[in-house]
């Protein structure tokens, strides 16, 4: 529980930071402090410090630990569990969100503070990129430590696999740089070993490929043909080339259930349509949208933006199709989806994954999922004003379908989509890795300075 710090401790942080220092009521407290799932909007933090730089990230630290004040990072804010939230101080980073690309070398520097956007406009004018996030407001740091995937992973692994470098400051105030030859160990866990747990991410180096030119595709069918089409998409993916992304997806909002495909192709359109034949000729969609991009064309094509509102998510490590049933279990879990005031609704969705995410062994980075061909992502949402009960049957819902899946997946769970409710969540997240992360933490943090729910070692 952290410790209420007085007026004049409060005080002595304004004086010591060059940042802004905010406390609740003040101007731009919530935008600073506000998750962005608004499950967790109630959470309300003792305080924040607006970092201007590395060094207000030390003396925070510093300050935090000497007033006993429990402390936080805040990146995008965007943290499914509320991990970026707490009672005690929140750092928030929004303002380290440089980013430099050198076309020359390929690397590509962002500070930890730095959003998708942030970064996607330092990367385009040299035509070169690494697997990034679908969401413009998601925080490369928190991508980055959990692993990160997206539509290129297949081809370009995780953004956990680009990283090359990150400085962090650790509990003890250090400055630290590291990479593959300093300080080899806590690099590792950063590459996949959860956000927040073993200090402050300043700056993350990635080392970016060239792009190409690719084709996207938007495909939407009636319920009545949701069998089919996961059945046969299944098989595309996993006899299709790295270079064809997929999200498989079905989801009730209203009264409505829709069945979509929507991806990408690092290739011509040409190409993409003789992959999708199987779907289209199985299940015509009643919309078909296949057409050559650019490689920027194709992001904005992607992009996802989650409503306003709160929402739960559980996710599953998929190694092989999933069968007949078990596609019929999830299907009908949600066409009985409870209703609620957010227009999101909630659904199901299998993410391709598979190529060169595999490539890399399950202990060379603190990210263990590498014999994954699918993810399973399944969600559910309602509005902040809607009745207890309504939040209540979502979450019920959403218990019960992960429940009725267990037996067709394994026990793996995705460490970008926390779940606050996950029992078993060290071995969902890390697995055999996890061991090794605990003895990390303990080096680096040995008073557990960086604790919360679900923090390595907790």
């Amino acid at each position: 529980m952290s410790r209420r710090p007085s007026d004049a401790d409060w005080r002595r942080l304004e004086r010591a930071v060059t940042g802004r220092v905010r406390r609740p009521g003040e101007a731009g407290f919530r935008a600073a402090s506000t998750p962005f799932n608004k499950r967790f909007a109630g959470i309300t933090p003792a305080g924040v410090v607006s970092v201007a730089g590395a060094a207000d990230v030390q003396r925070a630290i510093a300050w935090a630990r000497d007033t006993g004040v429990d402390v936080v990072a805040r990146g995008g804010g965007h943290s499914f569990a509320g991990h970026s939230a707490g009672t005690g101080l929140v750092l928030d980073l929004g303002a380290l969100n440089t980013v430099t690309a050198d076309g020359a070398t390929g690397l590509v520097t962002a500070g930890g503070g730095a959003l998708m956007t942030d970064v996607y406009a330092a990367i385009e004018p040299c035509e070169m990129a690494f697997a990034l996030g679908n969401s413009a407001t998601v925080g490369i740091g928190g991508l980055t430590l959990g692993g990160g995937c997206g539509a290129t992973s297949r081809v370009y692994g995780l953004t956990a696999d680009a990283l090359v470098a990150t400085t962090i400051v650790t509990a003890d105030g250090q400055l630290r740089h590291c990479d593959a030859e300093n300080d080899a160990d806590l690099f590792w866990a950063c590459r996949g070993g959860g956000g927040g747990n073993f200090g402050v991410n300043v700056s993350f180096t990635f080392q970016a490929r060239p792009v190409t030119d690719c084709a996207t595709y938007v495909l939407l069918w009636d319920g009545a043909d949701a069998a089919k089409v996961f059945s046969v998409l299944q098989d595309t993916v996993r006899l299709a080339p790295d270079e064809f992304a997929a999200r498989i997806g079905v989801s009730k909002a209203g009264g409505d259930t829709i069945v979509s495909a929507i991806g990408q192709h690092l290739g011509p359109a040409a190409d993409l349509r003789e992959i999708l034949d199987p779907v289209l000729s199985v299940a015509p969609p009643v919309r078909a949208v296949i057409e050559d991009r650019t490689f920027w064309q194709a992001k904005d094509d992607l992009r996802h933006e989650t409503a306003e509102g709160a929402f739960a998510a559980r996710t599953n490590i998929v190694t092989r199709p999933l069968p007949d049933e078990a596609i019929a279990t999830m299907l009908g879990f949600v066409e009985r989806r409870p209703g609620s005031g957010n227009p999101d609704g909630g659904g199901a969705a299998l993410f391709s994954w598979g190529g060169a995410i595999n490539r890399v062994g399950a202990t060379d980075t603190a990210f263990v999922h590498r014999d994954t061909m699918f993810l399973l992502a399944m969600d559910t949402s309602w509005a902040t004003d809607d009745d207890p009960a309504v939040v209540e049957a979502n979450l019920r819902w959403l218990a019960d379908l992960g429940e009725a899946m267990a037996p067709y997946v394994s026990a793996g769970a995705f460490q970008n989509f926390t779940d606050p409710d996950l029992a078993d969540w060290r071995t969902a997240y890390y697995g055999v890795n996890y061991p090794r992360l605990a003895r990390i933490k303990e080096q680096v943090d040995p008073d557990g300075v960086f604790t919360f729910a679900q923090s390595i070692g907790s």
